[in-house]
């Protein structure tokens, strides 16, 4: 077993853990950190996921990060671009120094006396058991579990004579050419996989059991392409994020205070789209309000066209069961398949499944408040990256990293080895940490700390508000309590200090 210790642990090296990396070292040279990943590379969900068409489904302005310009002209990114883009900012910035790979968190335990984490992980190569201890523990690892995604437990699975894949395991080697494919589901990874697989395949169905929200957008921002021609590179990309956030912002709120317009809008512009010979009411209608779930980007409408060309087809149907040659449904009718893609869904994961006391008494996660969005009530000096649902992960992300800079620092000028939120027990309303009703999310949810009725431990997923409340609010604000070990006997002597100190 080895020991180190550090001033901050980063557990995660994706989009939010080298984000966490740059603002350590811009922001406080002066601390230790290192970043550990379970896996062997740097990228999170964009290195991990490998499927056909893998793609962002936000645009690179505003998901990427506010230090480092997006430089292609695609808004609408791959992939493999997006982690170039995450490798590249890593090393230009010497974050992929401090990344140890192969390190899986298993548990952390907090000490008051010591005002330290003690986390215990394991090296994944060859279970070789490495501790490692810190005054901050910095989570950003997301929340998809990396083992395996879901997909129900379909009947006669084991009859189907052909290759039965889920995106999050998808391989190079499976070989989809010429062949019959099924993409079982109606959500981001559904439309993204089918017109990229109909460049290739005989032909391929979408069986959903019900549509989801498609959205056309330009692959390109001609504007940004623009303006990066004409203006000095961070002005240019400063311009359009802030453009993209506030056209955004002002498009959800219509969303929301307008649903029947929107809906009717959107199915309009599907029709259109489409042309004859398409059921746009069985078949791109949902039956719940724009942004009750994240809704479907398709770049260029090429999902539209994959449709309008004969490659693909949208089928809205339940399946009874898996055949030797495909999948009966529940209409009586059979699909013919060779190969199967279970779009159906991803599994989430807390705090990468971390089991987590505070001397000695474990803590149950969805007993816990969320506090801006990062914090959690009785978890002293842990923070966690959690994006928004109805915007770019990335927006949030750099705000959460800000205002863990900003906290250590604070810390460090006064004194304080602790800061921990605490509800003052007026909160009468508790709500979901997530609020989108996205099946992914229900399934789980149940998992995660809950949020409270108002400000700071409310989450309104708005990132304008959230510049006034992260950046620019106040940390002594009542909920943060701050503490000296060394300075108190019991906890009584904490509360008193803590109460001082955010007087």
């Amino acid at each position: 077993m080895t020991n180190d210790h550090l001033d901050v642990l980063i557990v995660g090296a994706g989009l939010s853990g080298i984000a966490a990396g740059y603002h350590l070292k811009t922001k406080c040279p002066d601390r230790s950190f290192a970043i550990i990943e379970r896996r062997e590379a740097i990228g999170g969900t964009w290195d991990l996921f490998r499927y056909p068409g893998i793609r962002s489904d936000s645009d690179m302005h505003t998901l990427g990060y506010s230090f480092r310009p997006w430089r292609s002209p695609k808004a609408i990114a791959d992939g493999a671009s997006i982690r170039e883009y995450v490798e590249d900012t890593a090393r230009e910035n010497g974050i992929d120094k401090e990344i140890r790979f192969g390190i899986k968190v298993i548990s952390a335990s907090w000490s008051t006396p010591k005002a330290r984490w003690t986390v215990e992980a394991e090296r994944t190569e060859n279970g070789e058991k490495v501790e490692l201890t810190a005054n901050f523990l910095f989570m950003c690892s997301g929340y998809y579990n990396y083992d395996e995604g879901y997909t129900p437990p379909f009947e006669g699975m084991e009859d189907f004579g052909g290759t039965i894949v889920h995106p999050q395991k998808w391989t190079d080697d499976i070989d989809y050419a010429n062949k019959k494919v099924v993409v079982i589901g109606s959500g981001a990874t559904a439309v993204t996989l089918v017109p990229e697989m109909a460049k290739k395949a005989s032909h391929v169905t979408m069986l959903q059991r019900s549509p989801s929200y498609i959205v056309s957008r330009p692959s390109e921002d001609t504007s940004a392409n623009y303006l990066r021609s004409k203006l000095p590179e961070k002005l240019a990309y400063a311009l359009t994020r802030w453009k993209n956030i506030l056209t955004f912002s002002l498009a959800y709120k219509i969303c929301r205070r307008f649903p029947d317009a929107v809906k009717a809008r959107l199915l309009e512009e599907t029709r259109a789209t489409l042309g004859e010979g398409h059921n746009i009411e069985r078949d791109f209608t949902p039956s719940y309000k724009p942004w009750d779930q994240r809704m479907c980007l398709v770049p260029d409408g090429d999902m539209f066209a994959a449709l309008k060309s004969g490659d693909a087809s949208v089928l809205t149907d339940e399946i009874e069961r898996f055949t030797e040659t495909g999948l009966r449904l529940k209409s009586g009718n059979e699909i013919e398949a060779d190969v199967i893609v279970t779009a159906t869904g991803l599994n989430l994961l807390f705090l990468a499944g971390l089991q987590i006391d505070v001397d000695g008494k474990p803590i149950k996660l969805p007993d816990c408040l969320t506090y801006k969005a990062m914090m959690f009530s009785d978890l002293p000096n842990l923070a966690m990256t959690i994006g928004y649902t109805n915007a770019s992960w990335t927006l949030k992300c750099d705000l959460t990293c800000e205002y863990v800079a900003n906290l250590l620092n604070y810390m460090r000028a006064n004194g304080f080895k602790q800061a921990c939120p605490r509800p003052d027990g007026s909160l009468v309303e508790e709500e979901d940490m997530l609020t989108l009703n996205s099946g992914y999310i229900q399934r789980s949810i149940d998992n995660f700390p809950k949020q409270g009725a108002r400000e700071p431990w409310k989450a309104y997923q708005n990132y304008l508000r959230d510049i006034f409340m992260v950046r620019h609010g106040k940390l002594t604000d009542g909920a943060l309590v701050f503490s000296s070990p060394a300075e108190q006997a019991d906890t009584s002597d904490d509360e008193t200090h803590a109460q001082s100190a955010v007087a």
